[in-house]
């Protein structure tokens, strides 16, 4: 069997994310409209391994996933052993925006899903004159706590094996086992207290319920997916948001995924995602 070699080109950019010096990994393919990837809590780009390689979306997109600082390939910042590691939202657009910068992505399209899917609002409420399109895949405006945190960072206990298992337990028994698995793969391969560091911003800094209403969705084209299956982001409360939002955003649930249907079920999931990214594409 002769070797194949995927059309996606990994690379390294140096760049400041709020005065400090990061060496951050993005992977790219395609030309076109860009569409900038925002991974889950506790992973990396990998997730989007689907997306990069789907000919019938990289003939007119270019599309952008980076591994957020701490994440991946990219590396913490230098000092980085004299802090704990926690999310916020002021970092987290900082960093988006300066990837942007960077990349010089102009009005991209940006999608991002679950702590991707929470920070994409954000996005939109302060600043959506930078962005084509929005796209939020497990999108809500606050998560109501359903397991103690301090578990996926202690001592007496393996934080790979457990950030594996919740992020095994959040995936859809319908998805196929293969993709279950390299999706628990890349969360049992975070760094230490990376994926609670994260859970900060998603249950705690990340809370957006009270500013939902100042999202004025006739400034940027919202789109809504969630997987039927996910407990964390639920059906009713994506279709809640949507109804907050107000009648031009659209909103699908997605049936048999779960919390990261673009790793867990990729096949079906692009299914979902090629007709919005069309939609987005002729409104251009």
């Amino acid at each position: 069997m002769s070797a194949y070699i995927e059309p996606v080109v990994g690379r390294y950019m140096h760049l400041e994310i709020d005065g400090r010096s990061h060496r951050i990994y993005f992977e790219e393919a395609g030309k076109g409209i860009p569409l900038l990837c925002l991974h889950t809590a506790g992973s990396d780009g990998r997730q989007f391994r689907a997306l990069l390689n789907d000919a019938a979306i990289t003939r007119d997109y270019r599309v952008v996933v980076f591994d957020m600082p701490w994440h991946g390939k990219s590396s913490p910042p230098d000092g980085w052993h004299h802090e704990e590691y926690r999310l916020t939202s002021a970092s987290y657009v900082s960093q988006i925006l300066a990837v942007m910068q960077g990349l010089a992505l102009e009005r991209p399209v940006v999608m991002g899903c679950s702590i991707g899917g929470r920070i994409v609002l954000h996005l939109a409420e302060q600043h959506p004159e930078k962005f084509r399109a929005i796209i939020g895949l497990q999108s809500s405006p606050a998560v109501d706590p359903y397991y103690d945190t301090s578990w996926l960072h202690r001592p007496d206990v393996h934080g790979g094996e457990v950030c594996g298992a919740v992020a095994y337990g959040l995936t859809a028994p319908t998805s196929p086992d293969a993709d279950r698995w390299e999706t628990v793969w890349h969360y049992m391969q975070g760094g230490p207290g990376i994926f609670k560091g994260d859970m900060y911003f998603y249950k705690v800094d990340g809370d957006i319920r009270d500013r939902v209403d100042r999202i004025q969705a006739d400034k940027v084209p919202i789109h809504l997916l969630t997987g039927d299956y996910d407990f964390s982001c639920t059906p009713q409360a994506t279709r809640e948001l949507a109804e907050r939002l107000g009648p031009s955003v659209s909103a699908q649930i997605m049936k048999d995924m779960g919390h990261f249907p673009m790793s867990e079920n990729p096949a079906r999931f692009l299914e979902y995602l090629r007709p919005v990214l069309e939609s987005i594409k002729t409104s251009a």
